[in-house]
């Protein structure tokens, strides 16, 4: 009788232990959403360019489903698109689309500022500012790079800069809508696209000192500037990029043509 419980006791183990093949499948949609993710944001997936399913998935080593469901994610936070019968392909982003992010980042950005300067520790805020130097150190150095893998650990360290800002607000719901509405991957998208490295020696550290300076008033004048530095260049970077998806038929021969 002992071995029979111990038995089904081992099989209830296994069975509870052993990921399932939904779960198999979300974690490899979750791959396959964070990689093709990485690689629009490293510029290897430019924008407007098609994407094929089959392709992405051999690249990737996983089947077609995953990546179907890793791109629709990706359609509905905004970097693919898809048109009926034509294909899907990295989203070229529109004026209104750069114009509508920066608001939506300077208004939830402004206010984690303001929140910084009032509730972070003095430790929070000599961190922060030991981060603005080594943010522009990097921006720097990337400058004279053409390295994707570096000017992408450039970028996430900058992204983690400004989460920073966040996190020392003491609102996570603050936190939170800034990673949601993902404004600074947006904003790196967009700076990538156009190829905008040039920030100025002390770009961050000014940023930086103000959010360290105590004023509310300040670090949101500091944080508004910061944001809006750069707009009208992206804007005009982005109209000058070609649309390789403006016509239909040169899309879908761009889809087909990198198809297995």
């Amino acid at each position: 009788m002992n071995r029979k419980i111990n038995r089904y006791r081992r099989k209830r183990l296994a069975a509870t232990s052993s990921p399932g093949p939904a779960l198999r499948s979300r974690s490899l949609a979750e791959r396959a959403y964070l990689e093709i993710r990485d690689q629009i944001l490293k510029g290897e997936l430019p924008v407007g360019i098609a994407l094929s399913r089959r392709k992405l998935a051999d690249e990737l080593k996983v089947s077609v489903p995953p990546v179907m469901e890793a791109l629709q994610r990706l359609e509905r936070e905004g970097l693919v698109e898809s048109r009926p019968r034509v294909g899907t392909r990295v989203r070229l982003p529109t004026r209104q689309d750069v114009e509508d992010r920066s608001q939506v980042r300077e208004a939830l950005e402004t206010q984690a500022a303001r929140l910084f300067a009032v509730r972070a520790s003095r430790s929070e805020k000599k961190e922060l500012q030991r981060m603005g130097r080594r943010v522009d150190q990097l921006y720097a150095a990337s400058e004279k790079s053409s390295d994707r893998d570096f000017l992408f650990s450039v970028n996430t360290y900058h992204m983690k800069l400004h989460l920073r800002i966040a996190e020392g607000a003491r609102c996570p719901a603050l936190r939170d809508a800034i990673e949601k509405e993902q404004v600074l991957i947006f904003n790196w998208l967009f700076d990538t696209a156009v190829k905008r490295r040039a920030l100025g020696s002390d770009f961050h550290a000014r940023l930086t000192n103000a959010m360290a300076a105590g004023s509310p008033a300040n670090a949101d004048a500091a944080m508004r500037r910061h944001i809006r530095h750069g707009l009208i260049e992206v804007l005009a970077g982005l109209a000058r990029l070609p649309d390789p998806g403006r016509n239909k038929t040169s899309w879908r021969h761009r889809r087909t043509a990198n198809t297995k």
